[in-house]
């Protein structure tokens, strides 16, 4: 055991008081976190921007110091890394790998499984956020296929992807925030050098000794314990399978699309939400009905009636393209500049009256039909032979300029685009896929093997935020997406509460209130009577509980960079390694499954789930518990408490 002898008494007695800017730092950031429980509805990034101005015009920090959050490495890094995840959804990676999960998943627990055994990894190495945005909904179209309530799985989706986020180090936000929280404590000095050797940023895999085991812990409990927990809400399946406007669609195959050689089944087209195949067109010879068994060949024209939202994902489908006019945009470049758009034709339209093909919507309007709609009436025409009527809707492709260009045309009752229709990059889905496993695999070999390479820096231990910017920038330059979308993928509001956040921790730190308030614990624990033995086991969960009751009320990311300072102030008063602390909040600020608050998945599920509040509570408490204690038992075994 060491003791705190680089503090001097006198520093020592001095942060034994309270300053008045530790009294600033402190009210400031209890008066956010009370604001936060009191109005929902103010929005988080200005609230801390908001203290962060305050505790910089009080004097706690100075100007440098309160910016200095906003260039940290860590936030860099998770910007690169929500474009980088934007790359793998424009191209189609995460639709392909969503569908490949639960494509021939027939139970609730055969589908848990699934997505346990392909999230939790899979969330390891990619941000929570896109993940769930993806998965989302494709979870919802399968449990419209099965009837099974989306409120079954939505809420194991989001737990699933919050214990697999602890499995790296860029598997969440958290942990990257924590990072750069280290590396600036450890910047500004002012702890000797066995200590700054203990408090320097986590490695890649330094975090997986303990995140795999809870991971596992967790999927146990999710497969055989949640399920008696989780809610049933029969009425969304009523919402799920609710008429909707029916569309009559007509794709043609093409010669390299991948459902040449399947039958209906297994190509996936015969239990599509909301669509139905109602006719094969075979170089004039119909087939209908269609069996499962038939056959897709090349040139094939597949006739559907269907919901928009299911003709979305037939757009998908590379090769799969809208028969009514095969020479507009089917190449994968030039798809993307499009989107689904629905129009009703007004009664002055100069197209009543004539057919989908004799319309010619290339020539006057730029656009293609992809289906035609008619007051309930299930079309059973071919499209291209649909002789139009005043209030016909049709489902256009159209370019991004048609709406506004048309919104206000006496040629149609209404023009409006299609929620999130857009095509997706599939002949970029490869590359894509390879550079985003490039990218795990420099991050990778810089935390197991800095220095690798003895030119340059490409293989610095420090390195990772660089790495990930690189990587964006190739998909940028190789066309896996736009510069456009990749800005797009970057949430600001996330950003902005990070470097906020950083600086309200910084003002903690440097002005003293952190250290009195690990002064204040330590004293405590002693005031208690708790034997000397059992006081770190005791700071270490009064740590952990504390950002965990702050994390499940507040925001994981808030929590993460104020709780650091405090942490690690209490392992250097109390004479203990930092890292077991470190830890502790890090494990603590980024497992939150009690409330839809404490991180943004659970939010993100609560809509589609019909979730209410009691229902994160009911499921979340056995296992925020149970992964409690197994982590105050894996943190000491793995990471000591004594520095010797």
């Amino acid at each position: 055991m060491w003791t705190p002898s680089f503090f001097s008494a006198a520093l020592l007695a001095q942060q034994a008081e309270l300053t008045s800017k530790g009294m600033i730092a402190i009210g400031v950031t209890a008066c956010i976190f009370l604001v936060l429980q009191r109005r929902r509805s103010i929005s988080i990034d200005l609230l801390f921007l908001g203290g962060l101005v305050i505790v910089t015009l009080t004097g706690v920090l100075n100007s440098e110091q309160a910016l200095a959050g906003f260039s940290n490495r860590a936030l860099v890094m998770i910007a690169a890394l929500f474009a980088a995840s934007a790359g793998l959804r424009v191209t189609g990676v995460l639709d392909w790998i969503g569908n490949r999960l639960l494509g021939n998943a027939t139970t609730e627990r055969g589908a848990l499984v699934r997505l346990a055994a392909a999230v939790v990894p899979a969330s390891a190495f990619v941000l929570n956020t896109p993940l769930v945005a993806m998965m989302t909904p494709v979870v919802v179209d399968w449990c419209r296929r099965r009837s099974i309530s989306p409120s079954r799985l939505l809420i194991p989706l989001s737990y699933f992807t919050i214990i697999g986020g602890v499995c790296t180090l860029i598997g969440t936000s958290t942990t990257l925030v924590i990072n750069g929280v280290l590396a600036a404590m450890v910047q500004d000095g002012g702890f000797a050098p066995e200590v700054v050797a203990r408090i320097g940023e986590l490695s890649f895999f330094e975090i997986s000794a303990a995140g795999v085991p809870l991971a596992l812990i967790g999927v146990v409990y999710m497969l055989v314990w949640a399920p008696l927990r989780l809610p049933d809400r029969t009425e969304l399946i009523e919402q799920l399978g609710e008429r909707r406007r029916e569309y009559l669609v007509e794709m043609q195959v093409e010669p390299r699309c991948p459902l040449i050689g399947k039958t209906v089944q297994d190509a996936g087209l015969r239990n599509l939400p909301g669509l139905f195949l109602i006719e094969i067109d075979r170089g004039g010879e119909t087939i209908t009905p269609v069996s499962p068994r038939d056959t897709i060949l090349g040139n094939d024209r597949l006739v559907f009636t269907g919901v928009v939202t299911t003709i979305a994902d037939l757009e998908r489908i590379p090769g799969l393209v809208p028969a009514t006019d095969l020479t507009f945009e089917t190449q994968p470049a030039d798809r993307m500049r499009r989107q689904l758009t629905e129009a009703v034709l007004s009664r002055t339209s100069p197209l009543i009256g004539l057919t989908v093909r004799e319309a010619g919507f290339r020539k006057q309007y730029n656009a293609a039909v992809v289906a035609v709609h008619r007051n309930g009436e299930r079309l059973t025409n071919k499209v291209g032979n649909i002789r139009l009527e005043p209030g016909d809707t049709l489902l256009l492709q159209t370019r991004n300029e048609f709406v506004e260009s048309h919104r206000h045309s006496h040629e149609f009752y209404l023009v409006s685009r299609v929620g999130d229709t857009t095509a997706r990059r599939h002949d970029r889905a490869l590359l894509a896929g390879l550079l985003f496993v490039g990218l795990i695999l420099w991050l990778t070999i810089c935390s197991l093997w800095p220095g690798l390479l003895p030119w340059g820096n490409a293989m610095s231990g420090r390195i990772h935020a660089i790495a990930a910017i690189a990587i964006v920038l190739a998909m940028i330059v190789t066309r896996c997406m736009t510069t456009s979308e990749a800005r797009s993928a970057i949430d600001l509001q996330v950003l902005l509460t990070i470097g906020a956040a950083l600086g309200l921790g910084e003002a903690l730190d440097r002005s003293g209130a952190a250290h009195w308030l690990a002064q204040s614990l330590v004293n405590g624990t002693t005031a208690l009577g708790v034997a000397a033995d059992w006081k770190p086991y005791v700071l270490l969960a009064v740590v952990y509980f504390v950002s965990q009751l702050f994390t499940e009320t507040i925001t994981n990311l808030a929590v993460a960079t104020i709780m650091i300072p405090v942490a690690v102030s209490v392992a250097v008063v109390g004479g203990y390694d930092p890292r077991p602390f470190i830890i502790a909040v890090t494990l603590s600020a980024s497992l939150s499954f009690v409330t839809p608050i404490g991180y943004q998945t659970n939010l993100m599920v609560m809509g589609p789930g019909g979730y209410q509040p009691r229902d994160y509570w009911r499921t979340g408490w056995p296992l925020a518990l149970l992964l409690t204690l197994s982590a105050l038992l894996l943190i000491p075994f793995l990471w000591p408490f004594s520095l010797a």
